[in-house]
């Protein structure tokens, strides 16, 4: 079980468990860090303050429309609040919002999960808005907070896994701001610095 510790952006991930509710299969059961590893899967953590809210399920619908294209990078995503699997149920099946959505939908009641990675809130008991990627190894990839009243871009994240897949193979190279698949990649060295310009436009 994970300590009630904030991991760093690059630190290794402890193992944890949550109890979901799957809406594919519309049952009940459990998700582990060590489950998605030993099936070589990228875990993405979507942290949401509470269900029966207002951003919350613009979020995770918008979240639903990237969700096969997020599972083709090799990724399950696996959104989480403080809200218990029965109250997940329940909101999956009220808000037609959410009726696409198909990814675990995990509850972490104690706030143990949420508090591993900075997000819980002790004043309000809620969890932030947090995005977080792990990749296949369980090193924590990215990391991303807002608070309560800001929504997020499921087709900015989809962009952040591209680039974290890239280099996951390419670990000499590095992707520069807005890159997406397919664009060039820089390669730092010392001949580049103070030249990134013509690293980017092929000049100098």
């Amino acid at each position: 079980m994970c300590e009630d510790k904030t991991i760093t952006v690059g630190a290794e991930v402890p193992n944890f468990e949550l109890e979901i509710y799957d809406p594919a299969e519309g049952e009940f059961s459990k998700i582990s860090l060590d489950q998605l590893k030993k099936q070589k899967k990228w875990t993405i953590l979507f942290f949401y303050p509470a269900d029966f809210t207002f951003v919350c399920p613009t979020e995770l619908a918008d979240l639903a429309e990237k969700y096969d294209a997020l599972k083709k990078l090799g990724a399950e995503v696996v959104t989480v609040s403080t809200d218990t699997k029965f109250s997940h149920l329940a909101w999956r099946q009220s808000e037609k919002l959410l009726s696409g959505v198909k990814f675990p939908m995990a509850a972490d009641p104690t706030g143990h999960v949420s508090k591993l990675f900075g997000v819980y809130d002790p004043a309000t008991g809620l969890d932030l808005r947090g995005t977080f990627i792990i990749n296949p190894a369980g090193k924590l990839a990215s990391a991303e907070i807002n608070f309560y009243n800001v929504g997020r871009n499921a087709d900015e994240l989809y962009r952040k896994m591209e680039a974290n897949v890239y280099l996951l193979t390419h670990p000499e190279e590095a992707c520069p701001a807005k890159w997406q698949k397919g664009a060039k990649t820089l390669k730092p060295s010392e001949q580049m610095v103070g030249h990134v310009y013509e690293a980017l436009h092929g000049k100098g």
